[in-house]
């Protein structure tokens, strides 16, 4: 199948959809993955850095609920979108002149306010403007956007700093900056949405009850659970990994920021390749499959990081460690947002997604500055990688087997509702 037919399979609202999220990943690619670099290089330690993202990442909480709440209103895609972007600008503007702590809070505290409210929005279009596809196909075809933009703002990123200097990785923001002024004018071809609470007043017309909160709550246990989780290791990727490679193990010399980013960019050009196809396979087996493939790929990969940094010859396994935090993460991101869809009724799934969305900002407040803490005080990542590496294994028992598409509880997971 040539490429423009098979570009050409999706609806003309989800290949819209993917093309927002194509361009905003291609802004923050760069930023996530060269971000600390840049603030390391001007001598903030690894957990001023750390608390930067944290702080990002609670201010991000509150503009994801509130972005989620205006969209269960009715209001349009376009509006957390635009006012996301408006954010992003505001802070690359702020991070382009900081030279101490204050301009770098400051502008963590901007992004996070910009991300917190995009997110809900980008994740709520893939789901709903997949019909006549399935939500299973949708969010396969956003996540490989997310890789794409990911991937190329990444890349972007370290030949400007190859081509440059590493002195001039702080253009990274300058990228982001003119992505969002794009996005802002692409965004208003979104559709509005029907709000939610119409929708669940007719179910009730048409004799369905409502459930609890608990109810429904209660099948997104274990779900929730993984997502804090795994999102934390994927954070991890764009905070605490960056700063171990610079820095070095017990035995492995440090890389300079060129071959770091050369490395993390090899993990993304991998995701890139991998994510449209382990989504599309995995949109046909039970989301406990993919959970369970992504949390043992995931074991391995922060394993083969741990070792790495005892041996001189770590860099193999550094590399080795790539290709399976790629097929982690492109066996997670699909699979837990369609197991979040299936895990309730189609009422209450926008608040499901938020939910889900929050754990996001709940890893990247905690993570980062407890990850940034084991790195200054052991002066490597041998410890961090390991504990990941053993949660990791110890999730597994909770990842549910299947759900059923009626919204029921989880079977074969212990916070099966009773």
């Amino acid at each position: 199948m040539q490429l423009s037919e098979w570009w050409h399979q999706f609806p003309r609202k989800l290949r819209l959809v993917a093309e927002v999220r194509a361009l905003a990943a291609l802004g923050a690619g760069g930023i996530l993955f060269l971000g600390p670099l840049v603030f390391n290089r001007l001598g903030l330690d690894g957990v001023l850095i750390g608390q930067g993202l944290a702080v990002a990442s609670v201010v991000g909480l509150i503009s994801r609920f509130l972005s989620g709440y205006v969209l269960d209103q009715g209001v349009g895609l376009a509006v957390p979108l635009r006012v996301g972007a408006a954010l992003s600008i505001a802070a690359d503007l702020t991070l382009l002149q900081a030279n101490g702590a204050g301009g770098y809070i400051s502008g963590q505290v901007l992004m996070g306010l910009g991300m917190g409210s995009y997110w809900p929005a980008a994740e709520l279009a893939s789901a709903k403007l997949s019909a006549p596809l399935p939500s299973s196909e949708g969010f396969a075809l956003a996540r490989t956007a997310d890789a794409l933009g990911v991937a190329s703002g990444a890349l972007l990123g370290t030949v400007m700093a190859a081509l440059l200097g590493a002195d001039q990785l702080r253009l990274v923001y300058a990228v982001d900056l003119g992505c969002m002024v794009m996005l802002l004018k692409l965004v208003g071809r979104l559709p509005r949405l029907e709000p939610i609470q119409a929708v669940s007043l007719r179910s009730a017309e048409k004799g369905n009850q409502w459930v609890s909160v608990r109810s429904w709550l209660k099948p997104l246990g274990p779900l929730l659970v993984l997502a804090l989780l795994c999102t934390g290791l994927i954070i991890l990727q764009q905070s605490a990994l960056p700063l171990d490679l610079a820095r070095g193990g017990l035995a492995r010399e440090g890389l300079a920021e060129v071959g770091g980013g050369l490395l993390l960019g090899l993990q993304l050009g991998l995701l890139l390749i991998l994510q449209w196809p382990i989504g599309h396979w995995l949109g046909s087996k039970p989301v406990g499959f993919g959970l369970r493939l992504s949390l043992r790929c995931f074991a391995a990969a922060t394993s083969l990081l741990a070792l790495s940094a005892l041996h001189s010859g770590g860099l193999l396994l550094l590399l080795l460690a790539q290709p399976l935090l790629a097929i982690a993460i492109a066996s997670f991101l699909p699979t837990i947002t369609e197991a979040v869809i299936e895990a309730v009724e189609p009422e209450h799934q926008g608040l499901a997604l938020g939910l889900y969305s929050q754990s996001w900002a709940i890893s990247g407040i905690a993570l980062p500055p407890l990850a940034g803490w084991a790195l200054d005080a052991e002066q490597h990542g041998v410890g961090l990688w390991l504990v990941l590496a053993g949660l990791s294994l110890l999730a597994i028992s909770i990842a549910p087997q299947e759900i059923d598409s009626s919204g029921e509880p989880l079977r074969g997971s212990p916070f099966q509702a009773s």
